[in-house]
């Protein structure tokens, strides 16, 4: 699995769909292209959208699959309050076997 961490299209870019076929366009070619880098197939993509601050629209125009929201207290999670945004998460699968390959 590989997180999409940054994706931003300024607001003065007037193209109809852009965003999500960038995503489209990133979805078909980043398994061959993490597979000559890496040595290691990738079977799905997940990325984290601040709820407070944006939609993921163009993430759901393209066929991501919101499977829910994080609960603010971070990555390390060292902490019981939640001091950062809560964010919710999308993934991306890359093919129909995924969830077997992510259990290996």
């Amino acid at each position: 699995m590989t997180n999409n961490q940054r994706f931003l299209i300024f607001e003065w870019v007037k193209v109809e769909h852009l965003a999500s076929h960038i995503l489209s366009l990133i979805a078909h070619r980043i398994a061959r292209d993490w597979q000559s880098k890496y040595g290691h197939p990738v079977c799905c993509l997940e990325t984290f959208i601040e709820n407070s601050r944006f939609r993921g629209i163009c993430y759901r125009a393209a066929n991501w699959i919101r499977v829910g929201s994080t609960t603010g207290r971070g990555r390390d999670g060292g902490h019981h309050n939640a001091i950062l945004p809560v964010k919710d998460i999308y993934l991306y699968p890359l093919g129909a076997d995924y969830r077997s390959k992510l259990c290996q």
